[in-house]
């Protein structure tokens, strides 16, 4: 760490890097395999573009799903080796099983073993130069942090778990709080002399929080230091900008009384167009999942008969849009009467729920009945997931504008649901609302596209909530 970064890509550009490179290796390595060998299955010419975008569609949308763009897990082999593999075949099957638009099957079936480990090799080629190179520390962005003690330690844990790239290296405490150095691990700077320190330590971004502390802390040579800096040229943004655009979360716990102010309302949820093709999208998937519900049902009521002890459905009250309530359709995966006292949390691992219902959990198969309250109009395929009046009433008294998450439609899956851990405490459920938000606030058709995606990596790996 002690190296200066000469180069730092951010999540986005080093997403887009992923890719592009991805397509380029394994293009490039076919066609040179292809011409080596004379394996006209793999040569690539100007005659055949059509299946060439074909496979670049595949292995976009399958090297999605298995999670070869999370950048937490495309920075350790032993995980991209198992992900490329499944990347690989899943794209070659879908390829061959494409008429028309891919070539015909070659006599030859070695091309076709030929044409899979080009593009496992391909692959692990790059990612591992990528591994070794771009996640290296000498690719790390290393960041100051200014502002309160008490305020920054909100942020740290959430910004290094989120990038493995953003590399904290120390802090200048503007507040009253001693314990978060030792805490954090970090360094703690004096605010005089600040060029000095970006220049000993190769800082390449200071982040300035201070919203709650309406800035008190900052003073008036603190403020000159960073506006010299900035008129330089040297980038300094605001931890709520920064925590948003990392994490993928609103911190709705770090703005206090400016949350409105701050946050700004996604332009399509008045977006009548919008609206339209995205009720259209809850109707078509509403009717094939309850077509796909009721093909399910005979082999889960023979599940649930053995395995639970109940009706086949409950149903429970819930909180909707505009916190109007419904009831909630649901395969059963606890036996009757589990809460005789009272409504409580489900928990990681909670011993009411059933072997039975833990399969249906992990599989998501216990919520198939609410494409029914999809087409009802009640539910959305995408949005917060809906909760009992209860647990919001208890939330929104620990949690500030618990409630803004009602603003929208709930859904059967959500960016809470494909983003955050299992977990009943209260700093899960505000971690869960903070992913809401970031839906509420951003939410458009690239957004729901990748709940969608994420959300067959999380029933393929078996991480049902």
């Amino acid at each position: 760490m002690s190296k200066k970064a000469i180069l730092h890509f951010d999540i986005s550009e080093r997403k887009v890097l992923l890719r592009l490179m991805d397509m380029f290796v394994v293009v490039f390595l076919l066609s040179l395999v292809g011409i080596i060998f004379d394996l006209r299955y793999l040569q690539i010419n100007n005659y055949n573009f059509i299946w060439i975008a074909v496979l670049l569609i595949y292995l976009n949308i399958f090297a999605s799903i298995f999670e070869l763009y999370h950048l937490q897990k495309a920075g350790k082999f032993e995980v991209v080796l198992k992900n490329v593999v499944l990347t690989a075949s899943v794209t070659v099957l879908f390829f061959m099983l494409t008429p028309f638009f891919t070539p015909s099957l070659p006599d030859n079936r070695v091309q076709i073993l030929f044409f899979f480990l080009t593009m496992i090799f391909a692959l692990l080629l790059w990612r591992y130069a990528y591994i070794t190179l771009i996640s290296s520390a000498r690719f790390h962005k290393r960041v100051l942090l200014i502002g309160d003690a008490a305020e920054l330690a909100l942020m740290v844990t959430a910004l290094q778990k989120s990038d493995p790239n953003y590399a904290i290296i120390g802090f200048v405490n503007t507040g009253k709080g001693d314990n978060f150095s030792e805490a954090a691990g970090l360094k703690e700077y004096p605010s005089e002399g600040i060029r000095e320190v970006l220049k000993d330590e190769h800082i390449n971004e200071i982040v300035v929080a201070g919203s709650n502390s309406r800035n008190r802390g900052l003073t008036l040579d603190l403020l000159k230091q960073l506006n010299d800096l900035l008129i330089e040229g040297f980038s300094i943004k605001d931890y709520t900008q920064v925590y948003e655009d990392i994490t993928y979360r609103v911190p709705v716990q770090l703005v206090g009384k400016d949350f409105y102010k701050f946050f700004l309302f996604s332009r399509s949820n008045q977006n009548k167009f919008y609206l339209f093709f995205h009720r259209v999208f809850d109707v078509i998937f509403g009717l094939i999942g309850l077509l796909l519900c009721i093909l399910l049902i005979p082999f889960i009521f023979l599940g649930n008969l053995l395995g639970n002890r109940g009706s086949l459905f409950y149903s429970q009250e819930r909180i909707g849009q505009n916190a109007k309530s419904f009831r909630i359709l649901k395969f059963r995966t606890m036996p009757r009467n589990s809460e005789l006292n009272g409504p409580q949390w489900a928990e990681k691992n909670d011993s009411r729920i059933t072997s039975f219902g833990k399969f249906l959990r992990r599989t998501r198969l216990d919520e198939f009945p609410q494409f029914y309250n999809i087409l009802k109009g009640e539910m959305s395929i995408i949005g917060p997931r809906p909760e009992r009046e209860v647990f919001v009433n208890e939330l929104s008294e620990m949690i500030p504008f618990y409630k803004t998450r009602h603003i929208v439609k709930p859904g059967l899956t959500g960016w809470a649901q494909v983003m955050a851990n299992y977990g009943s405490s209260h700093d899960d459920s505000l971690e869960k609302l903070q992913y809401d938000l970031y839906y509420i606030k951003h939410r458009g058709l690239f957004l729901d596209l990748n709940i969608l995606i994420k959300t067959f990596s999380t029933v393929l790996f078996y991480r049902g909530q």
